[in-house]
């Protein structure tokens, strides 16, 4: 069990906890900056991921927007199988492109001006789901543009959480299905610490959701959002600089 895995699941499961996402936004590039290699980092985080989003579907499950999700279904799994496949050869750093978008759109909540230009981009949805699935297959960060989507049609915040967790967690189920099928060698992480982060992760959820999240009215939980939305922006950027 490796101390600076532990520390980076144990922040970005308080993230996730909040929002439905973060465990892989922002622990991808950690563990890549430490030196974890692609696959290895994606088994270790994706069955953390899974289980705090499984956790917050069986919480608020009545929630979830079936509408977005069967969109989600149709236009974005598909795309991320056949990307996800295609990266364990490929490497594309597309975060120069996703970071200033997070960043443009949580500055939405300031500027009128630049509302209008995110809501003209967010209708052409088929599109953005499309690349979303794409980015998500490639890099393991599609997780920026569904809480940007999410964030951008104004949704209560139980509605939110647990509409990006069905979302990110099927993501999450389709990723790990592909690893199995088509990497198993290349897979080199000890299964006794999975289950150690695993553990820790959905106890940080619970004690989180209580401490944390129970206590956010809906416009405090849009702004802290916003904040999430230009952090993620921020961490994609620097890490494409890097």
């Amino acid at each position: 069990m490796a101390a600076d895995i532990m520390l980076i699941v144990a922040v970005t499961s308080v993230i996730q906890s909040l929002f439905g996402a973060g465990i892989l936004l922002f622990g991808t590039p950690l563990l890549l900056l430490f030196g974890y290699e692609f696959v290895d980092v994606l088994i270790v985080l994706l069955p953390i991921s899974l289980a705090i989003n499984l956790l917050q579907i069986f919480q608020h499950h009545a929630h979830i927007d079936f509408a977005f999700y069967r969109k989600v279904l149709l236009l974005t799994l598909p795309l991320i199988a056949v990307f996800l496949f295609l990266v364990t050869h490929l490497r594309i750093n597309i975060g120069l492109i996703i970071g200033p978008f997070l960043l443009l759109l949580a500055l939405k909540e300031f500027s009128t001006a630049i509302a209008r230009i995110i809501d003209r981009m967010m209708q052409y949805e088929t599109a953005y789901f499309v690349i979303m699935g794409v980015v998500h297959g490639l890099s393991n960060l599609g997780g920026s543009l569904l809480t940007a989507i999410v964030h951008h049609k104004n949704y209560e915040k139980d509605v939110a959480r647990v509409t990006v967790a069905a979302s990110y967690g099927t993501f999450a189920v389709v990723q790990l299905l592909t690893l199995w099928l088509f990497n198993g060698r290349q897979i080199d992480v000890p299964v006794y610490d999975n289950l150690i982060y695993l553990t820790v992760g959905a106890l940080i959820f619970v004690l989180s959701d209580e401490v944390f999240y129970a206590q956010i009215n809906r416009e405090k939980y849009r702004h802290i959002f916003s904040v999430f939305l230009a952090l993620s922006g921020l961490v994609l950027v620097l890490k494409s600089l890097g």
